[in-house]
């Protein structure tokens, strides 16, 4: 199975007012995180926006990464539906347009059952022939994945990995237990990334490593290298970043600091909404006092 670790930056969809994806944009944030260091892409992650776009922006997203992506790094695509079929089908087109693995995620509007969410997981990696990411944001989603379906999901050949956004860290603990080594856990930005590693995460799927790449690169390193001390220096300086963004809309605060970087990705889709100016100045001010701290 493909080796997936490290920071993964959740992507923003750069999009313009008449709702077209700014392709040229997303290229260059792509080029410029990989060249950061990031040791993987994914495009429609929640800070993508994936429930706000339609089936044709989501393409042109994914897409776009992989073709400027060129194989340097893993494109792990997001795959979102309420519906298997749907969802089946999304996992099928990223396949086919390249992506290296699929991050399946569940939207749900009546409740589900255990054996229902897990048929859904479950047709995404039958359907495909590369590695499947799954996900859980119990914050966001209506029906959760139980540590039954996770460790019943964990024997299927294609699903090695889970981004699990709880910010429970002991939920993680429970899981790397009873799964063992038949699944890899990335945390979310959610948690604290240094403290997952130490207990045995792979890396972390997150939005604020768009705008602090280099930083996160180097948390990640600090771990891997058991520098613990160093690393919760680092780690404690970069959540402050977290802490700003747990204030607001976590899209309309990571495309703030992407203008602010001077990436032209346009205001979150509506109904969301940009940014107030002093709330973007608020994000500015963290966003500046990390850099300097870290850089």
């Amino acid at each position: 199975m493909t080796n997936f670790h490290g920071v993964f930056p959740y992507l923003v969809s750069p999009i313009d007012p008449a709702g077209k994806i700014r392709t040229d944009v997303l290229g260059r944030l792509c080029d410029d995180l990989i060249k950061s260091g990031v040791h993987g892409l994914t495009p429609l992650g929640s800070t993508g926006e994936f429930a706000y776009l339609n089936n044709a922006q989501r393409q042109a997203v994914v897409q776009t990464t992989i073709e400027v992506t060129k194989g340097r790094v893993p494109v792990v695509a997001g795959v979102a539906s309420t519906s298997t079929a749907d969802a089946v089908a999304q996992a099928k087109a990223c396949q086919k347009l390249g992506a290296d693995g699929i991050l399946a995620i569940l939207e749900a509007y009546f409740p589900l059952s255990d054996a229902q969410v897990e048929s859904y997981f479950r047709a995404i990696a039958d359907a495909v022939d590369i590695p499947v990411v799954i996900y859980t944001n119990p914050q966001f989603q209506r029906s959760d994945l139980s540590l039954d379906v996770i460790a019943r999901l964990a024997a299927h050949p294609r699903i090695g990995y889970i981004k699990d956004a709880s910010t429970n860290t002991g939920r993680l603990l429970s899981i790397m237990n009873r799964c063992g080594d038949a699944i890899r856990v990335f945390s979310a930005s959610a948690h604290i990334p240094a403290a997952v590693m130490l207990i045995g995460g792979v890396g972390w799927m997150a939005g604020p490593a768009c705008i602090i790449p280099r930083q996160s690169v180097e948390l990640y390193n600090l771990c891997k290298a058991a520098r613990w001390d160093e690393a919760l220096k680092l780690q404690r300086r970069l959540w402050r970043i977290n802490e700003a963004f747990a204030r607001y809309n976590l899209a309309a605060c990571i495309k703030a600091g992407l203008i602010i970087q001077g990436y032209e990705v346009g205001d979150p889709v509506p109904p969301q909404a940009a940014l107030t100016a002093n709330e973007r100045k608020a994000v500015e001010a963290v966003l500046q006092e990390v850099t300097d701290a870290v850089s």
